[in-house]
């Protein structure tokens, strides 16, 4: 289920992957608080995978606002769950790292997906997908795609207002216990121009032909 490819420790990567036959993954909005919650849990370096780990399903965002300085695997610096993919821009902290990151956040929350809705089988496709990050411009135009997913699928009519992404932490406007946002929002003078790089649909369409063999649709 997992990739089998080294990943470079130090290095970028745009992670995702969605549902099997692209089907739904978050059922409810206590699906996508559940994905949260257990991405912010396997954060710290201490945690160990247990099938019967339970977490509460109506916990309060609010409860888990500041990234754990614990971390040790990975440090995530933008992310959006959509309802039948996900997509996570991520910096390999140490050797291995996202692979064990990954193995134990997708299987914890499959286990809870088929054990809630009494399903059997795969709830994600294959492996999860990594593509290297290699420029800064590559990451910042990669943070701009991904942010703009709920948008562009229509979920939402302002990016703002979609609660599993990354985009309001990386406004510096949201506390986020999976995501500063300090990385992306460091290669912008403020706020204001990196949400206006976000919201400049002309460019994005221009970029977005030179960054697709990074992301999801192309894949």
């Amino acid at each position: 289920m997992y990739r089998k490819d080294l990943l470079i420790t130090g290095h970028i990567y745009h992670i995702f992957n969605r549902g099997v036959n692209k089907a739904t993954i978050f059922y409810s909005e206590d699906d996508y608080r559940r994905f949260y919650e257990t991405a912010i849990h396997y954060l710290n370096k201490r945690v160990k995978y247990s099938s019967s780990q339970t977490f509460s399903d109506t916990v309060s965002l609010d409860s888990a606002d500041t990234v754990s300085e614990e971390n040790d695997k990975v440090e995530v610096l933008a992310y959006c769950l959509m309802p039948n993919h996900f997509h996570f821009l991520v910096k390999q902290i140490a050797d291995g790292g996202i692979t064990d990151y990954f193995r134990h956040l997708l299987n914890a929350y499959s286990h809870y997906v088929n054990i809630k809705y009494k399903r059997i089988g795969p709830l994600f496709q294959g492996p999860f997908r990594n593509l290297l990050v290699e420029t800064d411009e590559q990451l910042v135009h990669l943070s701009r795609y991904i942010h703009l997913n709920p948008l562009v699928a229509g979920l939402v009519a302002d990016a703002r207002n979609y609660m599993w992404s990354s985009y309001m932490a990386c406004l510096g406007e949201k506390k986020n216990g999976l995501c500063d946002g300090k990385i992306i929002k460091g290669y912008f003078k403020s706020a204001r121009e990196y949400e206006k790089f976000v919201l400049d649909q002309a460019d994005y369409a221009r970029e977005l032909e030179r960054i697709k063999h990074l992301t999801v649709d192309y894949a």
